[in-house]
């Protein structure tokens, strides 16, 4: 049996004016701490750019970004293996990079261009890339957690050992597909592993004006007899930790498990949403755990040459640059692919 008090994972948090915290003493090799960083510049400076393009009128629809929130797509993505699934919310650019997929086709699809993802039919909120194993992002709340459930099952069908992964937001805790998903998950088990990405509001509403517990998806895990996990998700070291050993166990056919990541969303829900309904405090106190600047003075304060993570920072920004040119050079899609990947056989004439 377990307790029911959740697991943590995480380092000292850091506040403004201290030194980085220590490294956790199962702190990955080198590389993948190096590539941990790249994922989450590369992850940082897209979402920036898409931004930037939004404001130019340039990105088609609306943008739900995850700025702030980066460590939790990379650690997942670098442990994940390629022939794993990723299923995401609407808010999911940097789970689809994690998965390896090129900057460009990504750019594109946000900019509704014929060389996007979906030939530019699909936009930010529906990225996705099956030969990829990003298997979409889900615009309903809660919606792909049974779907997931069912990647998952057929999985262990085939003997494959695969795993699927699904992250979805805190309002998601309070909706009946993830109560329904975690039961069956439970009851099969299943290769699947649910992380929740909390940032701690909802669209408008904090979670925990409208949650019965403290923390919504962990304080909830003994209900399926799964054991409560709870992580800095602005801790890359910590993310990847717990993103191994979990995978792992789903590999290995001990069933499903629920991660609660704490993180925080830098902007508001929507690009058309200003979030002054935050506190500045509450703002500023999260905004001094950024991930992104709080693994680079770890890095460093481990032995890590500064030259070495501005290569990366440069070549990240390369990368963008050269992925937002060739979006906005493509054409837009002809009105012929309307009917595309719409119905089965690639039209419709099998209605008449």
């Amino acid at each position: 049996m377990f307790s029911s008090r959740p697991q943590t994972w995480t380092t000292t948090t850091r506040t403004a004016g201290e030194p980085a915290p220590p490294v956790p003493s199962t702190a990955a090799p080198e590389a993948v701490r190096l590539s941990l960083y790249r994922r989450m510049v590369e992850m940082r400076g897209f979402e920036k750019r898409a931004s930037e393009l939004f404001l130019q009128g340039l990105v088609k629809g609306t943008s739900h970004l995850g700025l702030g929130q980066e460590a939790v797509a990379a650690a997942f993505g670098e442990a994940m293996r390629p022939d794993d699934y990723t299923f995401a919310t609407y808010r999911g650019h940097n789970h689809t990079l994690a998965r390896g997929v090129p900057m460009m086709p990504v750019m594109a699809e946000l900019m509704g261009r014929e060389s996007g993802l979906m030939a530019g039919k699909g936009g930010s909120m529906h990225l996705t890339s099956v030969q990829h194993g990003m298997m979409g992002s889900y615009a309903i709340i809660g919606a792909h957690l049974t779907i997931a459930n069912g990647a998952a099952w057929s999985a262990k069908v085939r003997g494959t050992d695969q795993v699927t992964v699904c992250f979805f937001g805190d309002g998601a805790t309070n909706i009946g597909a993830f109560h329904e998903a975690l039961n069956l998950a439970a009851v099969w088990k299943l290769p699947v592993v649910f992380v929740c990405e909390n940032n701690l509001w909802m669209e408008y509403t904090p979670i925990g004006s409208v949650t019965a517990v403290r923390q919504p998806a962990a304080d909830r895990a003994s209900a399926y007899n799964l054991p409560p996990a709870l992580v800095d998700g602005n801790d890359a070291d910590a993310m990847y930790a717990i993103a191994t050993s979990s995978i792992a166990g789903a590999r290995a056919g001990n069933g499903p498990s629920l991660i609660e990541a704490l993180t925080y969303r830098h902007g508001g829900h929507s690009r058309a949403d200003p979030a002054q309904y935050r506190s500045d405090a509450e703002v500023r106190e999260w905004l001094e755990r950024d991930p992104l600047s709080r693994y680079r003075l770890r890095l460093v304060a481990e032995g890590v040459s500064s030259e070495e993570l501005v290569r990366i920072e440069a070549e990240a920004q390369s990368k963008i640059d050269e992925a937002t040119a060739q979006a906005q050079a493509s054409a837009e899609p002809p009105a012929s692919l309307v009917e595309k990947d719409v119905f089965a056989d690639g039209g419709a004439t099998w209605r008449r």
